[in-house]
């Protein structure tokens, strides 16, 4: 809904649009910063405790956010709230493992990547109704009476097991300025390129002392001791080459669509959401199969279907008829969603029940630096392409999506068929 509002926020604040871009990311990029440090406090204080600070620091940003007058109050109240989604985001995985028995997890997996592809599609059209009947502040208020509203259901919360370890405040420092001096990094190469190789040498200094001392703890904040666990650390690698396709298709389409094929917003729209439609209609088909069949296999059809259906736009012209590109958006929805669960599955099941605060944090941080990658070579593509950039930034999408097949093939040859299941 923010994204759709972001031309009425410029209007009404008197900003650019370079500037209204920092709404969208200022909340991302806090809200990857302190998901790690978050999900070593839920192993500590419980998912309750967590879930409660998390939901009403949301609300507070989303009060600030709604009374904004200027673009600074309005960034602060986004900082709230990426703080707030941090705390909620990264309970996910451990929620989904402490509620669902082994036998139903891919079940459980299915029906949540069905609701995370339903709010795709609604969110957008929401976005574009309350903008017209009432403004973009009230995007802000309408979060306020549903956060309300499930701060009530938190009772429902399955009670956690906690271990009393002392919070490592330096590895917290050190894991949110590493990580974000990594995306801005990543994110301005090509418009401040000698700043951004410093900030990303800054972030490989951070990181690797980090990981060095992480892997002389136990039950470390950095999770360097899942990563040493061979399936997890493949769903991890597949998951991130998945969603960076991802990201590079979702920023290069719409340019694709609107200057090289011609079409027009309102048509845009609705092409779009054939992703997230095939998505939402695989996830649940995918969890009844990734019960039954070889795990890497299902993720390389997943991502193959991807490769195949952004090769087939990247290649189409601008007299292909309209409903082609959308059955395209859905093949390559139904990829993804094909992916997700299955892979999912296996980051849910390799990792210790333990340490199911740091499985949230890394299978949240691991979205976003794939989104991220995806995004700043798009970005890269468009710069050097000219006027072949959205092409090339759908060939972006392509290659990383093929090493993902690549890559789960491997996993397919290489694994043992107890690391598969």
């Amino acid at each position: 809904m923010i994204n759709v509002a972001l031309p009425s926020m410029s209007e009404v604040l008197e900003i650019n649009p370079s500037s209204a871009v920092w709404i969208v990311n200022a909340y991302g990029l806090v809200m990857v910063m302190v998901l790690l440090p978050f999900s070593s406090l839920v192993e500590r204080y419980g998912v309750k405790k967590i879930y409660t600070m998390g939901l009403c620091t949301f609300l507070v940003g989303s009060l600030i956010s709604a009374s904004s007058i200027h673009l600074a109050m309005l960034l602060t109240g986004r900082v709230i709230q990426g703080v707030g989604a941090a705390a909620l985001f990264c309970l996910s995985a451990g929620l989904i493992r402490s509620i669902y028995p082994t036998r139903l997890l891919s079940k459980g997996l299915g029906l949540i990547a069905m609701t995370v592809a339903t709010g795709s599609v609604i969110g957008p059209s929401l976005g574009s109704v309350i903008l017209t009947l009432a403004g973009w502040r009230w995007i802000f208020i309408s979060m306020i009476p549903l956060g309300v509203f499930i701060f009530f259901l938190r009772h429902n919360l399955p009670p956690s097991k906690l271990y009393k370890r002392p919070f490592d405040l330096r590895s917290a420092a050190q894991c949110a300025a590493g990580i974000g001096c990594l995306i801005l990094g990543l994110d301005f190469l090509v418009t401040y390129t000698w700043q951004s190789v410093v900030l990303l040498c800054l972030s490989a200094v951070l990181m690797i002392d980090l990981t060095r001392r992480s892997a002389q703890q136990t039950a470390p904040l950095f999770p360097v001791d899942l990563l040493k666990i061979r399936p997890f650390r493949y769903a991890i690698a597949a998951s991130k080459l998945t969603f960076a396709a991802q990201m590079a298709a979702f920023v290069s389409m719409p340019f694709f669509l609107q200057i090289t094929l011609g079409r027009s917003q309102l048509t845009l729209g609705w092409i779009m959401a054939g992703w997230p439609l095939g998505a939402g209609v695989m996830a649940m088909v995918a969890g009844f199969l990734a019960d039954r069949y070889a795990i890497p296999l299902l993720c390389a059809m997943g991502a193959g279907c991807m490769a195949l259906g952004t090769l087939a736009i990247a290649l189409m012209n601008p007299q292909v008829d309209d409903i082609w590109i959308f059955l395209c958006m859905v093949v390559c929805g139904v990829g993804f969603g094909f992916f997700q669960t299955p892979n999912n599955r296996v980051l849910l099941t390799a990792a210790p029940r333990e340490r199911s605060g740091a499985l949230g944090g890394t299978q949240a941080v691991t979205r976003v630096l794939g989104q991220t990658i995806g995004a700043a070579i798009v970005a890269g593509a468009f710069a050097l392409g000219a006027g072949k950039g959205p092409t090339y930034g759908i060939f972006v999408s392509v290659i990383f999506a093929s090493l993902a097949v690549a890559l789960n093939v491997y996993r397919q040859i290489g694994l043992s068929k107890n690391e598969m299941a």
